[in-house]
C-alpha cells in the first residue's frame, strides 16, 4: 500500500466510519484526555480501519499505539523526540513528526521520521496555542528540503485549499466533521487532480 495522501485527525468513531471506503486515507486518533480513553478509541478505530485497508496512527502516545497494535504514531514538538520514538517503535512502524521549517524537517527525517506533518499551513481553531501559519510558501519550503519524504500539510485545510499547496498530502480535522464521507471524497478528488 502506498502512503495515503489524506490524513484524518479525529477523536470520533463516527468520523472514522464516515471517512472509510472512499479511497486511501490514514486515520490519526487524537485523544486529549488520558491513555485509557486513547487506547479504547484506538482499538475501536483499528477494527474499522483494518478491513478497509486504512492506516491507523495515534497522535502523541507511543505507548498507546504499541499496546493497541496501531500502524504508527505522530509526535509533536512536546512529545517524545523522533529518535526516541523510533527506538521504541522499531524500524517498521510509521512515524510522523511535526515540523515548521526546512531545518527541523531535515533533522526529523535524519532521526527516523517516515513522514512530516507541516504547519500550521493556515489559521485554524482546531487546536489552541499554535504558532502563526507558515502558509503555502512555508509548506513548499519544507517539501523542497526533504525530497522523497511525504510532507502532509495540516491546519485550516479544506478541499478548496489543496491546489494552493505544494506537498505530498494534507491532514484534515474540522473540515470533515459535518460530512465525513462527502468531505473525504472532495479531498481525494482534489488530491488526485493535483498529483
Amino acid at each position: 500500500m502506498s502512503f495515503p495522501r489524506l490524513h484524518i485527525v479525529t477523536d470520533s468513531l463516527d468520523v472514522v466510519r464516515g471517512v472509510l471506503g472512499h479511497g486511501p486515507v490514514a486515520v490519526q486518533v487524537r485523544v486529549k484526555t488520558n491513555d485509557r480513553e486513547a487506547y479504547a478509541l484506538t482499538v475501536a478505530a483499528l477494527e474499522l480501519c483494518r478491513p478497509a485497508g486504512a492506516l491507523c496512527l495515534v497522535d502523541d502516545r507511543v505507548g498507546v499505539a504499541l499496546a493497541a497494535g496501531a500502524d504508527g504514531v505522530h509526535v509533536g514538538a512536546d512529545d517524545l523526540p523522533v529518535a526516541a520514538a523510533r527506538r521504541v517503535l522499531g524500524p517498521d512502524a510509521v512515524l510522523g513528526a511535526t515540523c515548521r521549517d526546512p531545518q527541523a524537517a531535515r533533522e526529523a527525517v535524519a532521526a527516523g521520521a517516515s513522514y512530516l506533518g507541516v504547519g500550521p499551513a493556515f489559521a485554524t481553531t482546531s487546536k489552541n496555542g499554535l504558532p502563526n501559519p507558515i502558509g503555502p510558501d512555508g509548506v513548499a519550503a519544507v517539501t523542497r528540503a526533504v525530497p522523497g519524504t511525504p510532507v502532509i500539510a495540516i491546519a485550516g485545510i479544506t478541499p478548496g485549499r489543496v491546489p494552493l499547496l505544494d506537498c505530498y498530502g494534507v491532514a484534515a480535522i474540522s473540515a470533515v466533521v459535518a460530512d465525513p464521507a462527502g468531505a473525504t471524497a472532495a479531498f481525494l478528488k482534489e488530491l488526485a487532480a493535483h498529483e
